[in-house]
């Protein structure tokens, strides 16, 4: 008796984005070892092994340009192989990140703080981009970026020196907001694209998007008005951004 073709067992949709989602991970479990590392011997080491990780990072730097330059090479030479160019670009990605963050430490110290948020930020949104459909994940995107300009640009915002300058910043972000979504807009009506570029799915909801940047701008607002104030929106910025994930998972099972 013939089997029913109905029973076959399908190959599971979300394989390749969950693939996608597990090197984001992977990766930046790496990326916050490196940094973890530093910060136990050149920032809490014995003062021989802060001498030595001074010469090191300046090797570890070098290192990261040769890696970065092997992987643009690679990704040139790899060009018409869609999977091997993703190697390529793996490599040149991981030698960016070696020899910026080891530059960068070693100039200015208070800038691993910075990093440690980062890092765990941009993993999240490698998972969100990997997992979630384009308009939810722009939309996280953008209230995740939006919660690190806040925490970075509310340390320096009351600073005498470069309160002023941050406070532009502040202003400058907002417009930003606002560019980002009249380009959602723009590329809604037609058809998700902008020019030749598609930048979101046909018939994709932007609302997410619009809500998103709603809430960044009005979040990002009390920058300028209180640092306290500021501090409480953050939390409710990080509530949302949790509980839109929560709600995006559940709707992608």
């Amino acid at each position: 008796m013939a089997k029913n073709p109905n029973s076959r067992p399908r190959p599971a949709k979300r394989e390749e984005p969950m693939n996608g989602a597990m090197k984001f991970f992977l990766a930046g479990c790496v990326a916050e070892l490196y940094l973890l590392i530093i910060r136990r011997f050149y920032i809490n080491g014995t003062g021989k092994q802060v001498v030595a990780w001074d010469s090191y990072l300046i090797g570890l730097a070098w290192a990261g340009v040769a890696v970065a330059a092997i992987g643009a090479v690679l990704s040139f030479l790899w060009r018409a192989d869609q999977k091997k160019r993703k190697i390529g670009w793996v490599i040149l990605g991981a030698g960016v990140f070696l020899a910026a963050v080891s530059a960068v430490v070693r100039i200015n110290l208070s800038v691993l703080t910075l990093l440690y948020v980062a890092v765990p930020v941009v993993m999240l949104l490698g998972i969100l981009w990997s997992l979630y459909d384009r308009e939810c994940a722009v939309a996280l995107t953008i209230l995740g970026v939006s919660l690190l300009a806040m925490w970075v640009l509310r340390r320096e915002v009351t600073s005498i020196y470069t309160g002023t300058y941050f406070k532009a910043l502040t202003v400058v972000y907002l417009l930003v907001i606002a560019a980002a979504a009249f380009v959602a807009h723009k590329a809604m009506a037609a058809g998700g694209k902008l020019g030749k570029l598609q930048l979101l799915p046909s018939g994709a909801d932007p609302l997410p998007i619009y809500v998103a940047c709603g809430l960044s701008a009005a979040a990002v607002v009390t920058v300028l008005i209180n640092s306290l104030v500021s501090y409480y929106a953050m939390w409710i910025l990080a509530g949302v951004i949790f509980a839109l994930a929560v709600y995006y998972t559940v709707k992608q099972l």
